[in-house]
């Protein structure tokens, strides 16, 4: 790892980057959890990934719909099987 941002400790840096790269944590968790803006989320990555990891995480998560709070078709709680809850009912 290269720097933390805004004093961030190296376990927190690490989650932060974790979570950027799941497909279902929404950006805003991010930003709610660690007290961070988007722009500030992008310099961590940017900060402490090689610049081509940086840039395919920019490409991977550049629109996808998991990631951005506003453009989910869910907004409560985490995605469930249909299934799930519903074996041996």
């Amino acid at each position: 790892m290269k720097k933390a941002s805004k004093n961030i400790d190296l376990e927190s840096i690490n989650r932060i980057i974790e979570m950027a790269w799941e497909d279902r944590t929404p950006f805003e968790v991010i930003e709610k959890e660690f007290s961070i803006s988007h722009g500030e989320l992008i310099s961590i990555m940017r900060n402490n990934l090689k610049s081509s990891s940086f840039r395919l995480w920019r490409k991977r998560v550049n629109g996808r719909k998991t990631k951005h709070g506003a453009i989910r078709n869910f907004k409560v709680g985490r995605h469930r099987c249909d299934r799930q809850g519903k074996l041996g009912n």
